[in-house]
């Protein structure tokens, strides 16, 4: 399951980030994590609260946006919003499209107490 060595990449980067800030708690981790990154939301909650568990940002609840899929389409030239990778494009129907967004992982915002 590579959502624990993520999560455990995540983790260390919010105990990095805390002590530079000389931060004790940290209370709640914004997150995105697009659709098409291949990184299950459920999971990574699970290995959080693992992982995290000794360091400051044990307890801390994970608040998780899904931002879409977005594409452009060679067919259309157009930005497309996609769901899956083998989806055809909603505007032409064609498969000649390169992701744009939606792939990313990242975190946007510590809240600490």
């Amino acid at each position: 399951m590579h959502e624990m060595a993520l999560s455990r990449g995540l983790v260390d980067l919010i105990v990095e980030r805390a002590a530079a800030e000389q931060v004790t708690q940290v209370t709640r981790v914004f997150l995105e994590i697009g659709a098409l990154s291949h990184v299950a939301p459920e999971a990574i909650t699970f290995c959080f609260d693992v992982v995290s568990r000794g360091t400051v940002a044990e307890g801390a609840k994970l608040e998780i946006a899904r931002p879409p899929g977005r594409a452009w389409c060679a067919g259309c030239a157009r930005e497309i919003t996609i769901a899956a990778r083998d989806e055809p494009c909603p505007e032409c129907g064609g498969h000649g499209w390169m992701v744009t967004g939606g792939e990313e992982l990242r975190v946007t915002e510590l809240e600490v107490s």
